[in-house]
């Protein structure tokens, strides 16, 4: 461009002409948009839904301006197709829970047209038109569906949309009064998912809602719904959608009868759920609610800022997500509660460990990995022995017995079929055989890590970043410019996506790279 100040000033004052002539005044430039201006993008932010004749930022607007700003659009666009998708999730939940189906429908509804492959909008959908009673068109919805997401992606849709559909039985117990057998309920569904009877346990959570419901104790019922949505998403892969109707529903029933408890820890595990799949602004609100409703619970607090934490360094936002896992250990140390305290040392290590301090990412990891030991909780061992691998690299300290505890690792995660873990273990397998210049072996069991990852659609989004940034590493280790250019492509959408602002100038070197070459 030849005049760029020119055409600044010439894009200023079309802008001032259609706008006012008040607007885009001043150095620096301040937007004094006129009184009556709504700007959808805008109530977005605000948690609302907004007024939209299309769910595409910019919609028809495709300007030839170059390369750059192409790209920035597209990234654009794809952060506000994901900060809308997590409005419209929300409120769809939010009216469901209510009982206003027309309104959740018409939600989801716009939540499909916005990510129309996303199995998640589906199954929220189907669940309100099965809520409404349109038990004909929620299954002809799944049939549909599972024929769209085949033809297009070569992959059936997980077990949980038809489950979405799915109108549950529960038998009535005979010799006890209903409040004492749906507490029954909850408690052996408790206890048999903590045992790893985790589809038994569940069908006793669905039938003590089920019954709690029928005898209208909101209580129980928010209960057993807390506890159903915290088992569908800690519990079994690929329902977490369900998981999150379940919590959201146990929330607002709290509310109403004025348990604190119930409705925090129901919002806080509505926060993890988000984190998990990158929503990031829908995971902060919930996680800012959940903090409202827990007052002093310092078992409930712990679990809090942990989710923070985890949310805000996959967010970018490494520091301050270390001071709330900080916060966290103290809490639950203060609680004595052991798995809160594993689980905020293992994940918030992670975040320990991006700020690029290894020697006390490699000190946090070390005890959660005793603690493990010391409370048997064995089935959290593999994520810590796949990042302490990564810490020790980052430390120079590789030896055959990191090699050999990652392979015992990923045994366990098989076992366990836990695709996370199988896809974080193999991710720093794959580590190890990039420091050792095994680039070939190293490029398997990335791929290997990423197919594990995507095996399910509830995945860890955080983790799949990662993974797309290592393969583009690994292209540009190898020398092909081409190969990494491409990963990078496949890494920008999810970043977008999931707002993993920090690898997205890397995602963008690789592809220029590409193009200068």
């Amino acid at each position: 461009m030849d005049d760029p100040l020119g055409a600044l000033r010439w894009c200023l004052a079309s802008l001032r002409k259609a706008l006012g002539s008040e607007t885009l005044q001043g150095d620096p430039i301040a937007l004094n948009l006129p009184p009556e201006t709504y700007v959808d993008v805008w109530a977005m932010d605000a948690g609302e839904v907004p007024d939209m004749a299309s769910t595409r930022f910019l919609d028809g607007i495709e300007p030839a301006s170059g390369a750059e700003f192409e790209t920035w659009l597209m990234i654009e666009r794809e952060h506000v197709a994901s900060e809308l998708y997590g409005t419209l999730r929300r409120e769809s939940m939010r009216a469901l829970s209510a009982g206003n189906h027309p309104k959740a429908r018409a939600l989801a509804e716009t939540a499909v047209t916005c990510r129309p492959l996303d199995e998640s909008a589906h199954i929220i959908l189907v669940k309100c038109l099965a809520a409404s009673g349109e038990m004909a068109a929620a299954v002809a919805h799944v049939d549909a569906t599972e024929a769209r997401i085949l033809n297009e992606t070569g992959d059936k849709p997980s077990p949980a949309l038809r489950a979405a559909a799915r109108k549950s039985i529960a038998d009535v117990p005979q010799g006890v009064s209903k409040n004492a057998s749906i507490d029954a309920l909850i408690q052996s569904g408790k206890a048999a998912v903590s045992a790893g009877a985790v589809d038994a346990g569940i069908d006793c959570l669905r039938r003590a809602a089920e019954d709690a419901e029928e005898v209208r104790n909101d209580y129980l019922q928010a209960l057993a719904l807390q506890e159903l949505g915290t088992a569908l998403i800690h519990a079994i892969r690929g329902f977490d959608d369900e998981g999150a109707l379940a919590l959201q529903s146990a929330a607002d029933l709290a509310v109403g009868i004025g348990s604190s408890e119930i409705a925090a820890q129901s919002l806080c595990e509505l926060g993890y759920s988000e984190a998990l799949a990158g929503r990031r602004p829908a995971a902060a609100r919930y996680l800012e609610d959940a903090m409202g409703y827990a007052k002093n619970n310092q078992d409930c607090l712990a679990s809090i800022h942990a989710f923070i934490g985890f949310n805000l360094v996959d967010w970018g936002k490494v520091e301050l997500g270390i001071s709330h896992f900080q916060q966290a250990l103290e809490l639950a140390r203060s609680a004595g509660n052991r798995r809160r305290e594993i689980w905020a040392l293992g994940i918030g290590a992670r975040g320990v460990l991006r700020a690029g301090r290894a020697h006390e990412a490699r000190d946090w990891l070390k005890q959660c990995l005793d603690l493990c030991d010391e409370t048997r909780w064995l089935a959290f061992r593999p994520w810590a022995v796949a990042l302490l691998a990564e810490a020790r690299l980052a430390l120079h300290e590789i030896s055959n017995s990191t090699q050999n505890g990652l392979e015992e690792a990923l045994a366990l995660s098989n076992q366990l079929g836990d695709p996370c873990w199988q896809a974080a273990t193999a991710r720093s397998i794959a580590l190890v055989q990039i420091d050792a210049q095994n680039y070939s072996e190293a490029g398997k069991w990335l791929a290997h890590s990423r197919e594990r990852c995507c095996s399910v659609t509830d995945l860890y989004a955080g983790l799949l970043v990662e993974i797309l940034s290592d393969q583009v590493r690994l292209s540009q280790l190898r020398g092909d410019v081409q190969d990494a250019a491409s990963l990078a492509r496949d890494l920008l959408p999810v970043v977008a996506k999931t707002h993993a602002d920090g690898h997205l100038d890397f995602a963008m070197s690789a592809m220029s790279s590409s193009t200068s070459s």
